[in-house]
């Protein structure tokens, strides 16, 4: 687990743009079950690949069609939120930093850490403009 003055300002960067924290697995499951497109950004603190993963999350937002719920859990921090938001993201392994689109509580579109990890914001901004303008 991670300190809070460390993890807050990279919680509070998606928080502030409009995400949802869900802190426990109740509010996962009550996230997941909205009708709709939801996104969830599983953040983390790897520098190499959460640091383009907030901002790739929050530049995407600027996309003509976007998600109808903005969700976020902190991997290492938030673990029971975390842990069930990846049972929605099987049969994907568990990464840190992801990004997963869901439509009515379905898995459409995911980045796992290796997506994200080496790309720009604006590259990982462009891939969710594409599943947003697909499922949104």
């Amino acid at each position: 687990m991670y300190p809070e003055e460390l993890v807050k300002p990279m919680r509070d960067e998606l928080v502030n743009a409009g995400f949802e924290a869900l802190f426990t697995s109740e509010d996962v499951q009550n996230a997941m079950s909205k009708e709709g497109t939801t996104l969830v950004v599983v953040n983390s603190v790897c520098g190499c690949a959460a640091g383009t993963a907030r901002p790739g999350a929050v530049a995407s937002l600027q996309a003509d069609k976007t998600p109808m719920n903005l969700t976020t859990v902190f991997a290492g921090v938030e673990k029971e939120s975390t842990q069930k938001a990846r049972e929605f993201m099987v049969p994907f392994p568990p990464s840190s930093p992801a990004i997963a689109l869901f439509k009515d509580g379905n898995l459409v579109h995911m980045l796992e850490r290796h997506h994200i990890e080496g790309r720009s914001a604006q590259m990982i901004a462009q891939n969710l403009a594409g599943a947003y303008e697909e499922f949104c």
